[in-house]
């Protein structure tokens, strides 16, 4: 089998539009990983937040892989083993607290199963916490509690507001974090050069594999790095069309089994 691993985001790519993964994505996966193929959860959720998805398919038994954080984080979830890992530097942190205080954004950073947030809880983060299966938790003194290494913070307002804070916040951390909106009302703040196509890079060197080996599937901007990386880059129809010209097949949507169709076809 030539690809032997598959990298898959999930939002529009794995699951459709209810979030589900249909009878026919979970059945070309499963025999994929029965015949010896390796799954990827690519996803810029906590890791906390894809424990759903793995358990679906059975990655801890298979031995597959979540790269979370937009590829900050990648482990092995049978063994628990981490290939690779960055985070923000905790220097930043009150900085970073300050800046979300004075302007009345939302923040929030994850540890187990907790979304902390430091400014309050508005709809934004009780979205994100509910869209992967955490509770909110509110702390007090924030820049001191977040004593532990951290992979992401997000931080949350409506949209317009979000776009010149966006602005103000990049230009304050320039060449030091990668700081970018991954909604209108979420703004990430990463360690600076993560992305998903360079996680990758290192678990396939960890796994004595190449990028020709590799199937990346995506529809979002934040997969476009893996898709252009892959041996067999695939956006979904539904993919924003500067994702599609990066990829070298456009797969059917995730309404439609695009997934399972391309894994039917390329992994025979």
């Amino acid at each position: 089998m030539k690809y032997k691993i598959i990298a898959l985001d999930i939002d529009g790519t794995l699951t459709n539009s209810k979030k589900e993964i249909t009878k026919r994505t979970y059945d070309a996966l499963i025999d994929y990983q029965d015949r010896g193929g390796i799954i990827v959860l690519a996803s810029g959720r906590p890791t906390p937040g894809l424990k759903k998805y793995v358990n679906w398919l059975h990655l801890d038994n298979y031995g597959g892989y979540v790269l979370s954080y937009n590829g900050a984080h990648i482990e092995n979830v049978k063994t628990g083993e981490v290939v690779h890992d960055q985070t923000v530097p905790n220097e930043y942190i009150p900085s970073l607290y300050e800046f979300a205080v004075k302007n009345d954004l939302g923040i929030v950073t994850y540890k187990d199963n907790f979304a902390l947030c430091g400014n309050g809880q508005d709809e934004f983060l009780k979205y994100e916490a509910n869209l992967n299966g955490l509770t909110c938790k509110d702390v007090d003194d924030f820049p001191n509690y977040i004593s532990f290494p951290v992979n992401k913070l997000l931080m949350t307002a409506e949209g317009d507001m979000l776009a010149r804070k966006e602005r103000e916040l990049a230009k304050q951390y320039d060449a030091r974090l990668s700081i970018y909106r991954s909604e209108d009302f979420f703004l990430e703040i990463m360690p600076k050069n993560v992305d998903k196509a360079q996680s990758l890079l290192h678990l396939l060197n960890a796994l004595d594999l190449t990028q020709e080996n590799l199937i990346a599937c995506g529809d979002g901007h934040n997969d476009k790095t893996m898709i252009a990386y892959a041996g067999l880059g695939v956006a979904m129809d539904n993919a924003k069309d500067e994702v599609k010209r990066a990829a070298n097949v456009i797969a059917k949507s995730n309404d439609e089994d695009g997934v399972a169709l391309i894994v039917e076809e390329y992994c025979n």
